[in-house]
């Protein structure tokens, strides 16, 4: 397996250095926008083995694949979580290694994460109201979270990326809030626009609440959008002179959304997924069971690439194979 392999590319020119990997479909929140019931249905005990993961990351390197962000379900509640981030930071080519958490103890675990090689954390906070914030999770778990916050900028994590699925009726009036919140803190928030999911619509349809108002109001207070790094997520990043944080606003309703996409999703089973829309996935696991099969699991993704649509026609009201964000991480 050689390393200086020609990079990933689809049919548009884009190209792909971001992988998002899930280690478990499992999550232990309730979520009003996700999991209203709890996780019900889940895989978690047939998850990839840290060898699997191993393999499937180095593959990906070998294609220019640079940064890794390990999602869930909830990524923590694999017990061997520490391993797969340790294992993943010895591949050569892999630079920055990054999770997403709803950040159940954070406080008691975040120094464990970091320890192991996580270079970056995003958290879910949809409210900074604890009464708010449990009705939204299921959990009153607000004071911990931001403690695990604060604790991960203590030990030397630069910055923090927070989430806030925004929501017309339960946290759209929080948003001077959470801009008072990072006036004097380096926290950037990243407003996400709520998506219509198989198992969601009457909820999305009573609660979406529009980016661009979001947009709309940080243009008007003088915040002026951020160049875009090569390796980014999806967000508009926006920054003003009068704020230590900063805020990201993940829009995918909005025109073009999907001309800048950089990134792939593999499911905790294994499967490559084009788009977080897609009907379904591509199975790479049958390729990971020996460390003699890269070549031709290079080869499966690059011939997967040539199936990814233009844009995943979310808003035809299209939402593939995705009943809730939970199957891939978001």
């Amino acid at each position: 397996m050689h390393s200086d392999l020609p990079a990933l590319q689809d049919r548009k020119g884009r190209k792909f250095p971001y992988l998002r990997l899930s280690v478990t479909d499992l999550c232990n929140f309730r979520c009003n926008y996700c999991l209203p019931d709890g996780c019900l249905d889940h895989h978690h005990s047939e998850a990839l083995t840290v060898e699997e993961i191993r393999r499937l990351i180095t593959a990906f390197a070998a294609v220019g694949v640079e940064k890794i962000r390990l999602t869930g379900g909830e990524p923590t509640l694999r017990q061997d979580f520490a391993d797969i981030v340790r294992t993943i930071k010895e591949v050569p080519g892999i630079n920055k290694l990054a999770m997403t958490t709803n950040g159940y103890k954070m406080d008691q675990r975040v120094t464990d994460w970091l320890e192991a090689g996580i270079d970056a954390i995003n958290v879910s906070v949809d409210s900074l109201d604890p009464l708010a914030f449990e009705l939204i999770t299921g959990h009153n778990r607000l004071r911990e979270i931001l403690a695990g916050i604060q604790k991960a900028f203590d030990h030397g994590l630069p910055s923090i990326k927070v989430n806030a699925v925004a929501m017309q009726g339960i946290n759209d009036h929080e948003i001077d809030g959470f801009l008072d919140w990072i006036r004097d803190y380096p926290v950037s928030i990243r407003f996400i626009e709520l998506m219509q999911t198989g198992d969601n619509q009457d909820f999305f349809l009573k609660h979406h609440f529009p980016g661009k108002q979001i947009q709309a109001l940080l243009l008007a207070r003088g915040w002026v959008r951020k160049m875009r790094l090569a390796d980014a997520g999806p967000a508009q990043e926006y920054c003003h002179n009068d704020y230590e944080g900063t805020i990201g606003l993940i829009m995918p309703y909005s025109k073009d959304f999907c001309n800048d996409c950089n990134r792939l999703r593999v499911t905790s089973l294994g499967q490559l997924q084009l788009c977080l829309f897609a009907e379904s996935g591509i199975d790479l696991r049958d390729f990971l069971c020996s460390d003699d099969q890269q070549t031709a699991l290079v080869a499966r993704i690059r011939d997967s690439l040539r199936l990814k649509e233009d844009s995943h026609f979310l808003e035809q009201g299209w939402t593939g194979g995705t009943q809730n964000l939970s199957q891939m991480g978001g």
